[in-house]
């Protein structure tokens, strides 16, 4: 009987758990999930999100097909010191953003924790800005606090 497929009958369960077990080994989640990956090499440690102070303001060229210049931000992190870029959406949100200033980053919302669209290795995007969202600001419903 060449090729025998998964085993059937009353005592066959320990077998097929197993031969499940070494075929998920092939799916990128599970391999990522059980090897712990995510919190040994992300910066923000498997979390959301994480504060950090603003180092520098940077402009990132986009890639082909487009042309510009996506206004991001350079961010040390406060819970391990690690430097990320982080980009800044939003209409002259840049201007609300100093150096020295605190700000919350987050994931962008790429492909499989990945960089988004044209933006060349920016993965996380600001979220707020001295304990004030970003969006508010940009629509006028607060004033940035002097810190």
């Amino acid at each position: 009987m060449p090729g025998k497929k998964s085993p059937y009958g009353l005592f066959s369960a320990r077998k097929l758990r197993k031969k499940r077990l070494k075929f998920r080994w092939s799916q990128r989640e599970f391999k990522v999930r059980m090897l712990r990956i995510k919190e040994r090499f992300d910066p923000l440690e498997g979390a959301p999100m994480a504060r950090g102070i603003v180092l520098e303001k940077v402009g990132v060229e986009s890639r082909q097909p487009n042309s510009a210049v996506r206004k991001c931000v350079r961010v040390q992190l406060i819970k391990n010191g690690k430097i990320v870029t982080a980009f800044c959406p939003g209409d002259g949100a840049l201007n609300f953003i100093d150096e020295h200033d605190e700000v919350v980053i987050a994931g962008i919302g790429g492909t499989r924790g990945r960089s988004m669209g044209d933006l060349p290795g920016v993965r996380y995007k600001v979220i707020a800005v001295n304990g004030v969202s970003l969006d508010a600001l940009l629509k006028g419903k607060k004033q940035k606090p002097i810190r």
